[in-house]
């Protein structure tokens, strides 16, 4: 339910701002980065309480980051005519970016979790093993994708490679998820209320996501001969190429 609210929030901010990201973007990066500073001094050093409660949800859990991305994402399966695709298409770049950013310092206090672990010589458990890979192939998508996002980069880029690149955002999207429910099912299991609700809300939100691609795609392959070629809005690009 956490997740939800976060998700719901996030929509709300994304439509309420679309003119000042998509006007002064660097100003939202900065703040992104700045987002991620704090987070990592907290975690080094500690903060105020409130503070690093809500730094606890929003990057410590990745809950802003993935809000994002799933924005990002369902714009990318929506119809072309619908209002939010409307509104929030012209910032979908700005919002990747946004998103990259925050996921970033995410990943660099729960990597750096793992090298005291990984470097003590002796026997490493295979489930710390395990979620060390793990997170080096998210690390490494979130990378790619992120970089060949910026403009500067796309443009140095041929068409059909950026194409080809942008379409490893299904593959990050669906390890996000069972990354989640990697974290979340133990519990699960055992009983943990809490835990059931948030794999019924990611687990709507995913699966809602695939279902909703899988029918944008039969419209547009449908609608293709009227339109002639057209590139795929789907991925998690900054800037979508379609008209």
């Amino acid at each position: 339910m956490e997740f939800a609210i976060v998700l719901i929030s996030t929509l709300i901010a994304c439509i309420a701002l679309r003119a000042p990201i998509h006007k002064h973007p660097v100003l939202f990066y900065i703040l992104a980065v700045g987002i991620d500073l704090l987070f990592i001094a907290g975690s080094t050093w500690g903060l105020p309480r409130g503070v690093w409660s809500v730094l606890f949800v929003l990057i410590q859990k990745c809950e802003l980051s993935l809000a994002l991305f799933v924005v990002v994402m369902f714009l990318g399966a929506l119809p072309k005519p619908a209002t939010l695709y409307q509104w929030l298409k012209p910032i979908r770049a700005e919002l990747s970016i946004i998103a990259w950013l925050l996921a970033l310092g995410h990943m660099a206090v729960y990597l750096a979790s793992y090298v005291p672990r990984l470097a003590n010589g002796g026997a490493v458990n295979a489930n710390v093993a395990g979620g060390f890979v793990f997170a080096v192939v998210l690390l490494a998508l979130l990378m790619i994708l992120g970089i060949t996002s910026f403009q500067v980069v796309k443009k140095r880029m041929r068409t059909e490679t950026w194409k080809r690149v942008q379409k490893l955002a299904y593959l990050f999207f669906m390890l996000v998820y069972v990354h989640v429910l990697t974290l979340l099912m133990p519990s699960a299991f055992h009983g943990g209320a809490a835990a059931v609700v948030t794999v019924g809300v990611y687990s709507v939100v995913f699966v809602g996501y695939a279902v909703l691609r899988l029918r944008r795609a039969v419209l547009d392959r449908s609608a293709k001969p009227a339109q002639g070629h057209s590139l795929p809005d789907t991925e998690l690009e900054l800037e979508s190429v379609t008209s």
